[in-house]
């Protein structure tokens, strides 16, 4: 959360007292098929484990109106980029903190740590990171028995590299090991059993409808960065919380901006999800939307607690906008005229500034939750996969393919099984990796719906791994014609002639100094660079068995700098500490952004100030 801060799938019924008897116990029956739901219609709350003025809580003494109770924060202890986190209660002992833990969860409510915050940047920047973060995460939330994780990113913890274009097929590694690290973890507690959850900004998920930062020559490259992990997660994704505060004006579907506070805001923030988008507007990268029941307003409990606090009146005259289709004059939702009775509930900043106001939020929503007209309980599951097939196999991979299932709702995703190993798809084809050579292996595929329910297994298909050495050996000729297209005084432009291969490039990667950069086509912008800096950048060609060709070498020198504050403009990066002239003054740049109209700096004093 900025300002140090930020409902569930599956429902099934459960016989009361096992959740009673594994809640206090805080046994990990990895055998259950399923999970305890919460409320259908959630509300999640962030609670602090520092005071910061807002006035310390005890965990058992958390209003009983929320469903999800976030532990804010777990933070990196070694740094940034190592992945190791840590958590410490505070004004606890480690026993009376499970114990808390366990109360909580004894009275039918989830528990879930939350990663990041405003002081708790994170970045997976190399494998061992990646591996640091699982180990470091599994190990707390075994240690205190909590229900899943919530990833709240935020600052420089995802960032695009540039070329990095297509939202479905990242590689920028900040991206691809958070993936990885999420998937594992959520395989290692299984997903019936565990909550995943994101509180990203809107500057990182819906301004990439209008800017995407791996694609964009003088766009921050951070601009929604978060898109990539969502959509590779989305099957394993229980919701996410925008946290639709502390944010400048924001492009909707309509093309029109719209501004924190009221409920247009949330109206067309939530419908960017529910009906998906073109990432950066661009017709072949659409970004596909959400189920209702993944997507959570994100508010501020009070003025005190962030920008954009929204009143009561506004944020139900919003819920009746997207759950019973009562339109807004100002915003038409684009995926529903009729609303979406399963959207799932409201989130926020936070249990102790609720508290603090006389719990005015947690009161007022959740009577307004109560009061919905419970939706049906779905306990149908869907048909059986069928007609499962393998091909591609190599010495350490398969690919599978089957038919599509059916379900009285809808179908969600599919598991495939093999051993005692599990794999999640969101179509019908998954490609399972990390197989050992000459082995057999046996292969089913089961469909899930939103509700939980699993379909019965398919046929099953049985493929033996094919021995080490075979397969493509050749790698692909060297870049040529490595040309600077264009430069400035903190990024330049490449181009070159494509290399060839006996089957076929795959795309580049760009090295300079310790960096690099993933493209899939024959051009790169590369930004974030010093001024009058001599850069030496080296290509090289990659075919998908992993052949990488020898390197070509291009030595660029980047423009100096020029003097003195520039005027603010539209579209640009700026970084922290950035000087800029508006309107006669001069303006600081408080946090990193790239500039949209309706943020010239007399409006955006969260972004901005006057020097």
């Amino acid at each position: 959360m900025a300002m140090n801060g930020k409902a569930l799938r599956k429902p099934i019924v459960m016989i009361l007292i096992t959740v009673l008897i594994l809640s206090l116990f805080q046994v990990h029956l990895f055998t259950t098929p399923a999970r305890a739901a919460v409320a259908s219609k959630t509300m999640v709350g962030y609670w602090h484990n520092f005071d910061n003025g807002s006035g310390f809580i005890k965990l058992r003494d958390v209003s009983p109106k929320f469903d999800v109770i976030n532990v804010s924060f777990a933070e990196p202890t070694s740094g940034v980029s190592s992945g190791v986190i840590g958590f410490t209660p505070y004004n606890y002992t480690v026993a009376e903190f499970k114990a808390d833990v366990a109360y909580l969860q004894s009275q039918g409510k989830k528990v879930l740590i939350s990663i990041g915050g405003a002081n708790g940047q994170v970045q997976l920047p190399t494998t061992a990171a990646r591996d640091q973060f699982v180990s470091s995460v599994t190990s707390i939330i075994e240690t205190y028995g909590f229900d899943g994780l919530d990833v709240d990113f935020e600052g420089h913890s995802l960032f695009l590299n540039a070329g990095d274009s297509d939202f479905r097929n990242p590689t920028t590694p900040v991206i691809v090991n958070l993936i990885s690290a999420l998937r594992t973890i959520n395989n290692h507690f299984g997903t019936e059993k565990f909550y995943l959850t994101m509180a990203p900004e809107t500057f990182f998920v819906q301004l990439g409808y209008s800017f995407y930062g791996g694609s964009c020559i003088s766009c921050d490259n951070r601009a929604g960065s978060y898109l990539p992990v969502i959509y590779a997660t989305r099957d394993i994704l229980d919701w996410i919380q925008v946290q639709n505060y502390n944010s400048g004006p924001i492009t909707g579907l309509d093309d029109q901006y719209h501004t924190m506070g009221n409920a247009d805001f949330h109206v067309a923030m939530a419908d960017m999800l529910l009906t998906g988008f073109p990432v950066a507007k661009n017709p072949n990268y659409q970004f596909p939307a959400l189920r209702p029941d993944q997507v959570v307003l994100g508010l501020p409990a009070n003025t005190n607690a962030g920008g954009g606090f929204t009143s009561v009146a506004e944020v139900q005259k919003a819920l009746d906008a997207l759950i019973k289709g009562v339109q807004l004059p100002s915003y038409k939702t684009r995926g529903s005229t009729n609303g979406y009775p399963s959207f799932r509930g409201v989130m926020t900043w936070s249990i102790n500034w609720d508290k603090f106001n006389n719990f005015e939020f947690s009161n007022s929503h959740r009577a307004y939750l109560d009061n919905l007209t419970p939706s049906t309980p779905d306990t149908q599951p869907p048909t059986a996969p069928t007609n499962v097939v393998a091909n591609a196999v190599t010495s350490n991979s398969v690919n599978l393919s089957w038919n599509a299932s059916t379900d009285n709702v809808g179908v969600t995703g599919y598991t495939v099984y093999f051993g005692s190993q599990a794999v999640n798809a969101t179509g019908t084809s998954a490609l399972i990796t990390g197989l050992s050579p000459s082995t057999s292996y046996v292969f089913t595929v089961k469909a899930r719906d939103a509700a939980g329910n699993q379909s019965a297994a398919s046929n099953s298909v049985t493929v033996t791994t094919s021995a080490v050495g075979g397969g493509d050996q050749v790698a692909p000729t060297a870049p040529s014609n490595v040309q600077v297209t264009n430069k400035s005084a903190s990024s330049v432009t490449l181009s070159w002639t494509a290399s060839t291969d006996n089957v076929g490039v795959t795309g580049y990667t760009i090295t300079y100094g310790t960096n690099n950069a993933d493209v899939s086509g024959t051009t790169a912008v590369i930004s974030g660079l010093s001024a009058n800096t001599t850069y030496q950048f080296t290509i090289k060609a990659k075919d998908a068995a992993g052949n990488i060709s020898p390197g070509t070498t291009i030595s660029v020198t980047t423009d100096a700098s020029p003097g003195g504050p520039q005027a603010w403009a539209p579209n640009v990066s700026y970084k922290a500490n950035d000087e800029v002239t508006y309107g006669g003054k001069t303006y600081i740049c408080r946090q990193p952004h790239t500039s949209l109209t309706g943020w010239e700096p007399p409006n955006v004093p969260a972004l901005w100030l006057v020097k």
